[in-house]
């Protein structure tokens, strides 16, 4: 029986539950590089290439291990726009019987093809994809025993699952979280160890060139691009990382150096969310390296969390809130984003750095996402919607099933607290503390109120005040509300107008 494997380009493993489901001989794999995956948002230039040389990449893998293989390029004449419609072709072209295909990890691809599966003559199964450590049916039984689905809750059940960093039913250290030792600041003397660079290959080149000329008004440039597009470059990235990064990243996890992109993080989720590395495997790798005394416990610990905690914890969430989780819109924000998320076209120094990295690199680290562009939107009273649409847009490493939940409930509290306990707001005090971009700013961090005062600050009492109804009974706010409300109300006066003055300049 001949049996069609489409493969997503986020689905690029040769442990992938398709590939092990099925019996090579008899099996077709098919890739396509669709227009309408290309296209649904204006992705960075650096991600586009970043997927398409992937699959160019895995192609040759799947040759050299013996596979038969469907590629559509997408320069292809009549290459099919969608992935359902490429799938028709490839069924009805080599007659195949039967469709196994791993379940796809966006809202709306799982429609189209459920769409297709109701359509077709022939059987077609979808297998779970078992690179997640948590399947959607058991995080819904999880989620279905609780009040509150808090992801610390869930991370303590994933450790004792996966025995992660565990000594019988304890947690190594003696205790589950080493959050509060991951936010020192990073001084000028701390030196840190980039990201593993790699020099595009010829499919690479073959793929920048495409990009650049299919998508030339897209955010980004493609011409230094760098990042590694084949697993055994990926695994070569996460050695690199492990020995020359991960010690420190325990400690400065959530610091922001206005001249160092990438501190000490790992950009290794791109390689996980693609297929390239297996999240499993990253993490066993990262427990033998605090094993062997290589790493502190709140780099392991801080590390480990992000993968079997927050990665699987998202993913949870978006599964089991889709698709009404993509209109949440908790504060009736209606304000459009600003054009300098697009350009860095603005004075403040913390917002036009962690724009302009994300414009050349496609990347910035979660501290920047959260508390630089994040937070600020969320002050604003931007549309979450559309600052969504941006973080999915922009970022190399963003997948709806993974952005979606981390931009409307973790950063924007679009949910009204479903993922996150408070808004994540702050004002100036806090990107002063944990970075060096107040030092390069126009704004005075000091400033309060003003002409020159950090718009972060009065943006934030602003918040607080506007959303006084929605917000005031949340006890983790309490004591904000209690300095607003012994304020004079001159003072109170002073931030709404310097704060509807700057809104109304954007």
């Amino acid at each position: 029986m001949k049996t069609l494997v489409p493969l997503l380009g986020d689905q690029l493993s040769l442990d992938i539950s398709s590939l092990q489901a099925v019996e090579k001989r008899n099996a077709i794999v098919l890739l396509c590089e669709c227009a309408d995956e290309t296209s649904y948002v204006a992705h960075h230039k650096k991600k586009l290439v970043f997927v398409l040389s992937c699959m160019r990449h895995f192609k040759q893998q799947l040759h050299d291990d013996g596979w038969s293989v469907i590629y559509r390029q997408l320069d292809d004449e009549n290459n099919p726009k969608s992935i359902a419609s490429s799938i028709e072709l490839a069924v009805a072209e080599h007659q195949c019987e039967q469709i196994v295909m791993t379940e796809v990890g966006e809202y709306r691809l799982r429609e189209s093809l459920r769409a297709l599966q109701s359509n077709l003559s022939i059987p077609m199964d979808l297998l779970p994809d078992t690179r997640f450590l948590c399947s959607t049916e058991a995080f819904q039984s999880w989620a279905a025993s609780r009040k509150q689905l808090r992801m610390e809750n869930f991370y303590r059940d994933m450790r004792r699952q996966t025995g992660l960093l565990m000594e019988d039913d304890k947690p190594v250290g003696g205790q589950w979280n080493f959050d509060k030792d991951n936010r020192k600041p990073a001084g000028r003397s701390v030196k840190f160890s980039d990201p593993l660079r790699f020099e595009p290959d010829d499919i690479t080149r073959d793929v920048v060139a495409l990009v650049d000329n299919h998508f030339p008004n897209n955010m980004g440039s493609v011409h230094d691009f760098w990042f590694a597009c084949s697993a055994s470059d990926a695994n070569t990235a996460l050695d690199h990382f492990i020995d020359f990064s991960l010690p420190q990243f325990g400690d400065y996890q959530d610091a922001m150096l206005h001249d160092q992109k990438f501190l000490a993080h790992s950009v290794l989720s791109l390689y996980i969310n693609i297929g390239l590395l297996d999240p499993t495997n990253v993490c066993e790798r990262v427990e033998a390296a605090f094993n062997d005394g290589h790493i502190p416990i709140n780099a392991a610990e801080g590390f480990i969390r992000q993968i079997i905690g927050w990665r699987e914890y998202v993913r949870g969430i978006y599964w089991l809130e889709m698709p009404q989780y993509l209109e949440q819109n908790f504060f009736d924000y209606h304000k459009p984003l600003p054009e300098f998320y697009w350009t860095a076209d603005t004075r403040m120094a913390c917002l036009k750095g962690s724009i302009q990295q994300t414009i050349d690199e496609g990347y910035a680290h979660h501290i920047q996402r959260l508390m630089i562009t994040g937070n600020f939107a969320m002050l604003a009273g931007v549309d979450p919607k559309q600052v969504h649409e941006w973080y999915l847009a922009v970022y190399v490493d963003a997948y709806e099933w993974v952005e979606l939940p981390n931009t409307l409930g973790m950063s924007q509290f679009a949910d009204g607290g479903l993922l996150g306990s408070k808004p994540y707001a702050a004002g100036g005090n806090y990107i002063n503390k944990m970075s060096d971009y107040c030092k390069h700013c126009d704004y005075k961090v000091s400033k309060k109120t003003g002409e020159d005062a950090c718009p972060f600050n009065y943006l934030y009492w602003h918040f607080l005040s506007q959303n006084q109804e929605k917000l005031s009974s949340n006890h983790r706010m309490a004591q904000m509300y209690n300095t607003w409300g012994r304020m004079s109300e001159e003072r109170k006066a002073e931030i709404h107008a310097d704060a509807t003055h700057f809104l109304e300049s954007l």
